[in-house]
């Protein structure tokens, strides 16, 4: 596998990251230590930190926040302003004041199947699974597993309808 995306925008802080081939990578990205799958294209203005994958012939749009504990399948589309969470009580400190470290927290993994959609400003909370062909709605909140196939909206996220038509 390559370890460079196929163009060469600049304005870019690629670190220890894994490169499928034929990945696009546009300026004003944060990438480290994560899996980028071949044909992928990463937007401006995106992070993928470290321990997070992203599969092949998936589209993340910018401004897209993507943290570790999140695993995204094939042929995903990411909209623009999608926020991923992996703790479900996010703290600066631990008992006694001090500032939090990685034994402080609890990891919640997020799994993003194969050919979902997140729409544009979507909030995935940590420890739920977007099952393969399910359709996140813009500015969706998801805090539960959504089914294969099947469309949420909403705050909280709702299922709208339970499989493709």
């Amino acid at each position: 596998m390559p370890d460079a995306p196929a163009n060469d925008a600049p304005y870019r802080l690629i670190n220890d990251v894994v490169f499928g081939e034929h990945a696009v990578v546009y300026s004003f990205t944060n990438l480290y230590g994560c899996h980028i799958g071949a044909r992928s294209r990463i937007g401006t203005f995106v992070e993928i930190q470290r321990g997070a994958t992203i599969g092949a012939d998936c589209k993340i749009q910018s401004h897209t926040f993507i943290c570790d504990g999140v695993s995204i399948g094939d042929g995903v589309f990411v909209g623009h302003g999608v926020m991923f969470i992996n703790d479900k009580r996010p703290r600066a400190t631990a008992e006694g004041g001090a500032l939090q470290t990685e034994d402080d927290w609890e990891l919640l993994p997020t799994r993003i199947e194969d050919g979902a959609s997140l729409g544009s400003g979507a909030v995935i909370l940590g420890g739920v699974t977007v099952g393969a062909g399910a359709i996140v709605g813009a500015g969706a909140v998801v805090t539960r597993d959504v089914p294969a196939g099947g469309t949420v909206a909403g705050v909280p996220a709702r299922i709208i309808r339970s499989s493709a038509p």
